[in-house]
């Protein structure tokens, strides 16, 4: 049974053209995959806390050596990765601000971005010191850009930094399979801003109802190896 991760970061609400495309996947996936399962974050209306000195701390530290006030910390990060841990497929609505995402969307990226969870560090390992934990998953990212001509060879491609840090920091965890669609011209509107979307959601649908891989190679809690004192970054290298 195909489970999907439906992520809503935009703060707008009816006036969101991500969230009207993630609910197109979701509606079209549910369609295509009548056994599937959908489980629903909306970080743009209910917003994510940042990370703290406290939640570090308790990532830092040994599982086995944390006290209740640092699994306190960590809890909610701790649902946010099982989420992730439990889907087949990701469909992420992440506006384009300022030429990067939101800071609710990066919220929740420092909080699934965790040592001995999502990766393992190794520093004996000259080469290659980072193992991410998560494989066989699909990530669909849909964006939302005022302008135009920030995709491949477009005018503002150089200004599109959304693009390669979700492709970065989703394959340093394992999530390799990814693909960016995007709706543009929100800020010129008319037939643009209407060709666009059409564009946008007519992908949509076609990845919706192609067929997904099932849990082929997640890592569950099960298969988490305990970090250990070599294994921990210092505090510092997180900031």
């Amino acid at each position: 049974m195909p489970h999907l991760l439906h992520i809503d970061s935009s703060p707008r609400s009816d006036r969101s053209h991500t969230r009207g495309l993630t609910a197109d996947f979701v509606q079209s996936w549910q369609v295509n995959h009548p056994n599937s399962t959908v489980t629903y974050r909306d970080i743009g209306r209910s917003p994510l806390p940042h990370v703290t000195e406290e939640w570090i701390a308790a990532a830092f530290t040994p599982p086995n050596e944390r006290s209740q006030a640092m699994q306190d910390a960590l809890r909610l990060s701790n649902e946010l990765i099982d989420e992730l841990l439990m889907a087949d497929v990701i469909v992420a609505g992440i506006p384009f601000y300022n030429f990067g995402m939101p800071s609710g969307f990066k919220a929740y990226i420092d909080q699934i971005v965790r040592i001995g969870r999502t990766f393992l560090f190794n520093p004996d390992n000259e080469e290659s010191p980072y193992t991410p934990l998560i494989h066989g998953k699909r990530m669909i990212a849909v964006i939302s850009r005022g302008d135009s001509g920030y995709g491949s060879g477009g005018r503002n491609e150089k200004n599109n930094h959304l693009d390669p840090h979700l492709r970065t920091v989703f394959r340093f965890i394992g999530v390799t399979d990814l693909e960016i669609i995007a709706a543009e011209n929100d800020e010129h509107g008319g037939a643009a801003l209407v060709n666009s979307l059409e564009s946008a959601r007519r992908n949509i649908l076609r990845l919706a109802a192609e067929d997904q891989p099932q849990k082929g190679d997640l890592a569950p809690l099960t298969r988490t190896r305990r970090s250990t004192k070599s294994q921990l970054i210092p505090d510092g290298r997180q900031g």
